[in-house]
């Protein structure tokens, strides 16, 4: 088993590491190899639609992006983690994961997500809902916690001290683990699920 976990942070050791930390204690525990890398500091620009990926199988644009597509394809689940920016992900972050997932063309279906968002107080939720749309679209599992996916601090450091937060990070790699495992399982003696021809419909025809 390998976890793919993604930083968003521009902060190398701040908040977000932190939580991030906290996981990874649990998941070498339960025997499961992590990888981090930290996006949330590098040059990333966004996707400009040229469609090139679908020719060449990768992004037009050869920086990390390409770099962590294989790391994604090997992973057996991906945790994306990010400060909250106006109740949003980091921007370099959303640059980064439009592009990762629309160039590659694997199948992601059965490998588990998680989002992890950590703040000084609000926009938690809604920074949540927006990372997970990624794995609902292509068919990725979503791992959840005792509560919603989130960290408290807002000074570098801060985040140690909560509790509850740092509970739930513990948890949710946990469950991670759990749900890893038993589709690892559950592909051996079933197989993954059906899947029908992509019916593709666009309300302007």
């Amino acid at each position: 088993m390998k976890v793919l976990m993604i930083n968003g942070s521009p902060r190398v050791g701040g908040n977000t590491s932190i939580a991030l930390k906290e996981m990874e204690q649990i998941f070498a525990a339960e025997g499961v190899e992590t990888e981090t890398i930290q996006i949330g500091n590098k040059d990333i620009r966004g996707c400009i639609a040229c469609g090139n990926c679908a020719e060449k199988g990768k992004c037009v644009f050869d920086d990390i992006v390409n770099e962590t597509a294989p790391k994604f394809e090997a992973c057996d689940g991906l945790v994306i983690a990010s400060p909250v920016y106006y109740a949003s992900a980091n921007g370099t972050l959303i640059s980064f994961l439009d592009r990762l997932f629309y160039s590659t063309s694997f199948d992601k279906s059965m490998k588990v997500g998680t989002g992890v968002v950590v703040a000084r107080r609000g926009g938690m939720s809604a920074t949540f809902d927006e990372l997970n749309k990624y794995f609902t679209i292509c068919g990725m599992p979503v791992a959840s916690s005792q509560y919603w996916n989130s960290v408290h601090g807002r000074v570098q450091g801060e985040a140690a001290q909560d509790a509850e937060g740092l509970q739930t990070m513990r948890a949710l790699a946990r469950n991670m683990t759990f749900l890893m495992k038993s589709i690892a399982l559950g592909r051996e003696k079933y197989g993954l699920p059906e899947k029908e021809p992509f019916q593709r419909t666009n309300f302007i025809r």
